[in-house]
């Protein structure tokens, strides 16, 4: 699919010697970083929504299971 977008014209430089270095065309950086914003926005999504699911349950370790776990940590050291 072909979209337009505007751009100031110091960030389409920015992008196109990007793009030269990388050796991509313009089009695949841009598609590439519109994927990558998409995926990191759908992660912090997922991770609100976790938070939310979590925020009334109890984080802390059970206090026998904290002691085993020290116990085993101290004889490995």
């Amino acid at each position: 699919m072909k979209t337009a977008i505007s751009l100031s014209d110091e960030l389409f430089a920015s992008a196109d010697a990007l793009a030269k270095r990388l050796r991509v065309s313009r089009s695949e950086l841009y598609a590439t970083a519109v994927a990558e914003y998409v995926a990191k926005h759908r992660e912090a999504d997922v991770t609100a929504r976790l938070n939310a699911v979590y925020a009334d349950l109890p984080s802390g370790l059970d206090p026998a299971l904290r002691r085993a776990q020290a116990r085993s940590i101290a004889e490995e050291w």
